[in-house]
């Protein structure tokens, strides 16, 4: 049915299955790599020890035959060959490409369904990794948009190797480097599918002189579609207005945007805080929007391109109680203002996907924030990093998903942090 098997049996660990050994097994739940997984037994084994096997594109209650085709240490990965007992829960995906285009991997699950195992998934790690159980994860807050939401997409294509129109889109599931043919993306908006067709017709038509593959851009603002990177582009996300360029970090999912925003807002300003600190600030996104609740906010971003915007975009909207600075987080509280007292201040974190390193929490943790509200694109470091700072006195007040990405495995998971005492 799909197949992502990417491994020659040459080259085959056959321990405990053989290449392409078929199993009937019942998946169990799904991973945060959105992958089921099910468990059998080993023959010679006791009933009770049950080996670990991973089937992409399958749901939790599901009969499946699978054919294995990479054992690990610990588990197997297998190939999904045939439904036998499907979830009530799934649904006919809508890409023809799902399965193979390693974009989605929930396509196939309904949407509320969807909200739910993410949800899940967040209180799992929050108990593995943070050692935190039975915390009460909010619901998921879900996109507006199912589909048609993305603003942003990167297709790429690899270098010609024959006169046949080379393939542009994505990754191939389970592959690092073979690129599947993407015409058209069901989860990226209208405008951009309209433009793909262009920008594919444009990089067919000069294949010949092609030495090289690329990363395309194309980023929607409003309905107008860029592909060049350093173009400006302005984005309004609840009556602010913010400039950036094409190629710098913005969320992709204009449609829940505001209420995200707001979120993050909110639960800085209730600490009774008076100042903020946004200590990846980008173009200004956080610090911004929430720059009304506050009688001052500061904002450091690594990239200089996106302070400058980020000054012009306080100016533009207004706002004359912001200051941003370009350096690394990791010095942020070194040239903080004294008047941003500890006791006093908020900090809002959105670091990139590989969280917080040490450097910064422990500049962080010394200046000692009385509110702490970590924005992830990824709930597992940013459970990782959730452990250190109940280790430097912070509580956990809130878990809150949001859904920026539905039919995928992301989620952006909201942690509400306060400092003991505060």
């Amino acid at each position: 049915m799909y197949s992502v098997s990417s491994v020659g049996k040459k080259k085959f660990n056959d321990q405990p299955f053989a290449y392409h050994t078929e199993l009937e097994l019942e998946i169990s739940t799904l991973t945060n790599l959105g992958s089921g997984l099910g468990r059998v037994p080993l023959p010679g084994q006791p009933a009770d020890v049950r080996w670990v096997v991973m089937v992409p594109f399958t749901l939790p209650g599901e009969r499946v035959r699978a054919r294995v085709f990479r054992n690990h240490k610990n588990f197997s990965e297998a190939d999904l060959i045939e439904v036998l007992t499907p979830s009530p829960d799934r649904v006919a995906p809508r890409c023809s490409l799902f399965g193979r285009c390693g974009g989605c991997q929930y396509q196939h699950l309904a949407y509320p369904a969807q909200l739910e195992w993410k949800r899940r998934q967040v209180a799992e790690l929050l108990q593995h990794l943070a050692g935190i159980a039975g915390f009460p994860v909010a619901p998921v807050i879900g996109s507006p948009r199912e589909f048609h939401y993305r603003s942003k997409i990167t297709p790429h294509f690899n270098p010609p190797r024959d006169a046949a129109p080379i393939p542009i889109g994505f990754l191939r599931q389970g592959t690092r480097f073979d690129v599947v043919d993407v015409p058209e993306c069901p989860i990226a908006t209208a405008a951009i599918n309209a433009r793909l067709a262009t920008v594919r017709a444009e990089v067919h038509a000069r294949q010949e002189s092609l030495r090289r593959g690329a990363t395309l851009l194309l980023r929607d603002a409003g309905g107008e579609v860029t592909t060049n990177y350093e173009a400006v582009v302005t984005e309004d996300v609840g009556g602010l207005k913010l400039h950036f360029l094409a190629r710098d970090f913005f969320q992709n999912n204009p449609f829940i945007l505001p209420a995200f925003v707001r979120y993050v807002r909110e639960q800085a300003a209730a600490s009774g805080a008076r100042f903020l600190v946004d200590a990846y600030c980008g173009s200004g996104l956080f610090a911004l929007a929430a720059a009304p609740a506050f009688e001052r906010v500061a904002g450091i971003e690594i990239s200089e391109s996106s302070v400058r915007f980020a000054r012009e975009n306080a100016a533009a909207n207004g706002l004359t109680n912001t200051v941003f600075s370009a350096g690394d987080a990791a010095a942020i509280f070194a040239g903080l203002d004294p008047a941003f007292r500890p006791t006093e201040t908020a900090v809002v974190i959105d670091p990139p996907r590989r969280g917080c390193d040490e450097s910064f929490l422990q500049q962080l943790f010394s200046f000692g924030p009385r509110t702490v509200v970590y924005v992830s694109c990824d709930p597992a470091t940013q459970m990782r990093d959730l452990r250190h700072f109940l280790a430097a006195g912070y509580s956990l007040a809130a878990a809150q998903p949001f859904d920026l990405f539905p039919q995928t495995r992301h989620l952006e998971c909201v942690l509400t942090l306060h400092r003991a005492g505060a």
